[in-house]
C-alpha cells in the first residue's frame, strides 16, 4: 500500500458496517490511509484522495468497493487463553508507557504485562511503569542490555502457555491479544504467529518513505508456514528476511520458543548487529520444523522515525542484522547448505528490496551499493565478535539447527535447564541421562534469585 510521499496523510480506520457519514480531518492532509474492517476483522487498506481534509460517504463506498463483499470476510477467532506480553525497552518511558496503556486497553480478559528494562541508565521506565498504576503490570530490571536478552528474560518470566511480544513504539489494537490466543486455539499446529504492522502516522516524509522502504504490512490473508508446506511465493524460504513478519508483532508457544533456544543474544537492537534478531528466530523456528502462521486480525501500529537522522540510524542498523543474520546462516552446515541452492534467487530478492527503497521517496537517507555491502559486512564482523563473547559470559546464542537424538546438548541450554552446575564441554546433559532423549525444552535463562521481578500494583 504505497502513499505519495510528498503528500501528509492521516491514518485511521473505517468498518465497513458503518459507512455512514463523511471523513473529515485537518485540511493539511491530502489523503487519507484507511484501514478497512468488517466488524473489527482487517479486510484491507485504502488510500482516499481528501479535499480540504474531507472525503465524502459516496469517495468512501468507492474507495472501499474493489475489496470486495463484505460476506467473504470471515471473523476472526477469538479466544480468553490466558496471554503474556513482553515488552523490552531501554531509555524510553514517554513512549513505553504509550505501548502499555493500548496493550490494557484489550478486551482480553486474562492478559498481563511484563515490561523488561534493559540495562537502564536510570529509573524513568520503573517510575512510568509505577504510574501506569496497574496489577496486571511487572516490572523486571534486566542487567544485559539488548532486545534478544530482554525478550529472553521476559520469555523466562512468563507463566502463561502464550507469549506475545511488542516494542515500545506500538500501540495494539483492542482486539491483539484475544485474536492472538484465538488463532492458537483454532489450529493447534501453530508454534508461533505474527500479524501486521501498519504505520500510525504518515505526517512527515520520513514517515511516508518508511512505510514504502519497511514493508511491514504483509498483507490481510491468513497464511501459514512450515517446512512440509514451503510458500509459493517465496524462492529462498524459509532465509526471507521478513517473510514471517517481526518481532514488533510476534506471539509464540512459550514451550516451543524455549525448545529452539530464545533469541539469539548476539542479534538485535542493543547489540553491535543491531538487528536481526526476530528474522534469525522466525527461521530457526521453521528449520526445527514448527509451522508458523500469519494472522490478519492481529494487527498493531508501528510509530515510524520521524525525521532523517533516526531514519538513517533505523536504516543501517537493519542493514547491520541482515548481515549478522547471513553470517549465521553461513556458518551453519545446516543453514549454508540449504542456503546455497537459494543463492540466486536470494540475490534477486537483495535487488528488489533495493528498488523498493529507490522508490520510496528523497525523504529516505540514500546508500548505494557500496554501502550497503559494507554494513552487511560490518554486520558480520560484528556478530562473530559478539557472539563469541557471549558464549563465553553464558549468554543464549542458539544453533540455527538445534541437536537432534544423540547429540551432546549446547551448553547454554544446559546451563538454563540446570542453574546450579557447570558442565565441561560436551558434557551430557546430566550425569547418567538418557542420551537418547529430547533436550529439555525449558532453555531460556531462567531468572537468577537476586534478580527477582518486582511486582508494581
Amino acid at each position: 500500500m504505497a502513499t505519495n510521499p510528498d503528500e501528509p496523510t492521516w491514518v485511521g480506520e473505517l468498518d465497513r458496517l458503518d459507512v455512514t457519514r463523511d471523513l473529515e480531518v485537518a485540511p493539511r492532509f491530502g489523503a487519507a490511509r484507511l484501514l478497512v474492517t468488517v466488524g473489527g476483522t482487517p479486510q484491507g487498506q485504502v488510500t482516499v484522495p481528501l479535499r480540504r481534509g474531507r472525503a465524502t460517504v459516496a469517495d468512501l463506498e468507492a474507495a472501499v468497493a474493489p475489496l470486495g463483499p463484505v460476506g467473504d470476510v470471515d471473523p476472526a477467532p477469538v479466544s480468553d487463553d490466558p496471554v503474556t506480553v513482553v515488552i523490552a525497552t531501554r531509555n524510553r518511558p514517554e513512549s513505553l508507557a504509550r505501548c502499555v496503556r493500548a496493550v490494557l486497553a484489550s478486551d482480553h480478559p486474562a492478559l498481563s504485562v511484563i515490561v523488561v528494562d534493559n540495562d537502564p541508565d536510570d529509573e524513568r521506565t520503573e517510575l512510568a511503569v509505577v504510574a501506569l498504576d496497574s496489577p496486571r503490570v511487572r516490572y523486571v530490571r534486566e542487567p544485559r542490555r539488548g532486545a534478544s536478552a530482554g525478550r529472553n528474560r521476559g520469555l523466562a518470566e512468563a507463566r502463561t502457555g502464550i507469549v506475545a511480544f511488542t516494542d515500545d513504539d506500538t500501540e495494539v489494537d483492542a482486539g491483539w491479544a484475544s485474536r492472538i490466543a484465538g488463532a492458537f486455539a483454532a489450529d493447534p499446529e501453530l508454534a508461533c504467529v505474527s500479524g501486521p504492522v501498519l504505520a500510525a502516522r504518515l505526517g512527515s516524509p520520513e514517515e511516508r518513505a518508511a512505510d514504502v522502504a519497511l514493508a511491514w504490512n504483509k498483507g490481510f490473508v491468513p497464511r501459514r508456514f512450515s517446512l512440509a508446506e514451503p510458500p509459493a511465493d517465496s524462492a529462498i524460504f524459509p532465509f526471507a528476511p521478513g517473510l514471517f513478519g517481526i518481532g514488533a508483532n510476534l506471539a509464540v508457544r512459550a514451550t516451543a520458543a524455549r525448545s529452539v533456544g530464545g533469541f539469539d543474544e548476539a542479534m538485535g537492537p542493543g547489540t553491535p548487529t543491531h538487528g536481526g534478531e526476530d528474522c534469525e528466530f522466525l527461521v530457526r523456528m521453521v528449520l526445527a520444523g514448527h509451522v508458523l502462521g500469519y494472522v490478519p486480525g492481529a494487527y498493531l501500529w508501528h510509530h515510524h522515525r520521524p525525521d532523517q537522522e533516526a531514519l538513517a540510524s533505523q536504516l543501517e542498523g537493519y542493514a547491520v542484522g541482515l548481515g549478522g543474520f547471513l553470517t549465521k546462516v553461513a556458518l551453519s552446515p545446516q543453514g549454508r547448505s540449504t542456503a546455497l541452492r537459494r543463492l540466486p534467487a536470494a540475490v534477486t530478492r537483495l535487488r528488489h528490496i533495493s528498488e523498493r527503497e529507490a522508490g520510496a521517496g528523497d525523504a529516505l537517507p540514500a546508500a548505494g551499493a557500496l554501502q550497503r555491502g559494507t554494513r552487511l559486512a560490518r554486520g558480520g564482523w560484528a556478530y562473530l565478535r559478539y557472539a563469541r563473547l557471549l558464549r563465553r559470559n553464558g549468554g543464549a546464542v542458539p544453533p540455527m539447527l538445534l541437536p537432534r537424538r544423540n547429540s551432546t546438548v549446547p551448553g547454554h541450554v544446559f546451563r538454563a535447564a540446570h542453574p546450579d552446575r557447570d558442565p565441561a564441554p560436551g558434557a551430557d546433559p546430566a550425569p547418567g541421562a538418557d542420551r537418547d532423549a529430547a533436550p529439555e525444552p525449558a532453555i531460556v535463562p531462567a531468572p537468577r534469585p537476586a534478580e527477582a521481578a518486582a511486582v508494581v500494583s
